[in-house]
């Protein structure tokens, strides 16, 4: 039989201080996809992850606090205080479970809203910067799409694509490994390339379809990415789908010397991020591509 832990002290903001249906259920999105996708809720863990998503923001649903402990931070007091909706004070132990930590328990965790974001509710911008959209296609791996979000944050692409059967967005990995960026950046999805595609078409601008392949038509430094490019990364292991193969207008391929094989696909979108960037500030001020 559940323990009932949800009381209301002075004050009237509940706590919970033992495992019980609604720990269980916030335990649950940490580690069940079809929990989180069922009920559209996910964990946001770490300073710099819930600082983004409140300053985006996000739909948050409740703020989980510790009620035990060292005093919270002016950081944590300050959220808590000023927090509006729901709020509920945790156990140190258990607010550590929930943050997937074992040294010590984090001061909020919070219960958030997931987006589920088609492209048709996709916009590019307007103006002299020419659009980049990053697509990550058939990422399996959490903290390698996280990585991915943060580096197309950091180089100002205008959103990411996740397409075909893929990691979810929302699983704490990808949560933590974007530092917060998921919040910033919006991410949508696609049911294959084609989808991309057509979405491209319907473009009132130029818009290239670049993939990445070790036997790319040019280097990445020698293809011109100044215009709008929607960039393709394909899967860790397999690399781009035969589809987004046809799909693309071209592939371009990243030199590396050493021992090494091959990137990691989040290291080899970062390295493509990086080159758009710099070879559109050479065209802004005037410099080689």
């Amino acid at each position: 039989m559940t323990k009932r832990s949800t009381h209301r002290p002075a004050g009237g903001v509940p706590k919970v201080t033992v495992r019980n249906a609604r720990f269980q259920q916030w335990q649950s999105y940490l580690t069940t996809r079809a929990k989180r996708t069922k009920a559209g809720r996910f964990l946001i863990q770490g300073v710099r992850p819930l600082t983004l998503a409140l300053e985006h923001d996000w739909p948050i649903e409740t703020i989980l606090y510790r009620v035990d402990g060292p005093v919270l931070s002016e950081w944590a007091r300050g959220i808590v205080d000023g927090w509006a909706g729901e709020k509920i004070g945790v156990a140190g132990e258990l607010l550590a479970e929930l943050g997937e930590r074992s040294e010590s328990a984090p001061e909020l965790i919070a219960v958030a809203k997931a987006r589920t974001r088609s492209l048709a509710g996709l916009t590019l911008r307007r103006g002299e910067q020419e659009p980049l959209v990053l697509v990550f296609d058939r990422p399996s791996s959490p903290g390698n799409l996280g990585t991915l979000i943060r580096s197309a944050d950091a180089f100002g692409a205008d959103a990411v694509i996740v397409t075909g059967h893929a990691a979810d967005p929302f699983d704490p990995q990808c949560v933590r490994a974007s530092t917060g960026s998921l919040f910033a950046v919006p991410v949508f999805t696609a049911a294959d390339p084609g989808e991309v595609v057509a979405f491209r078409d319907r473009q009132s601008r130029d818009l290239q379809i670049v993939g990445t392949d070790e036997d790319g038509d040019a280097t990445i430094f020698d293809h011109d990415l100044r215009g709008g490019t929607i960039l393709v990364i394909g899967n860790e292991t397999r690399g781009m789908s035969a589809a987004w193969r046809g799909a693309c207008d071209a592939t371009v391929s990243i030199p590396i010397g050493g021992a090494a094989s091959s990137l990691g696909a989040p290291s080899a979108g970062a390295v493509c991020l990086y080159e758009v960037t710099r070879q559109r500030a050479g065209a802004t001020t005037g410099g080689a591509r």
